[in-house]
């Protein structure tokens, strides 16, 4: 799946530890990183925002069905999570 506009990329990441299982982000290269471990958010963090106020793209893959109900809601910006940007 594919999330848009991440403007506020501390609520993004509370969404991810509130998942049960793994959530990966898949790299360009086709890498996948666990967003649930504190380096990669770290490292995700620094190369995203390098040049940018906010995350335009990325794709993740979430293992768990309810994880991604949680992600697409996040997307979506529903009242749970008033943070979140429509694509």
């Amino acid at each position: 799946m594919k999330l848009y506009n991440i403007k506020n990329t501390e609520e993004f990441f509370k969404v991810v530890d509130q998942c049960k299982g793994t959530v990966e982000l898949v790299s360009t290269q086709g890498d996948r990183l666990n967003l649930k471990s504190q380096l990669t958010k770290y490292i995700t963090i620094t190369n995203l925002f390098s040049d940018e106020s906010m995350i335009s793209e990325l794709e993740l893959v979430a293992y768990d069905p309810e994880d991604a109900s949680r992600l697409v809601e996040y997307m979506f910006g529903t009242d749970k999570y008033p943070g979140a940007t429509t694509p």
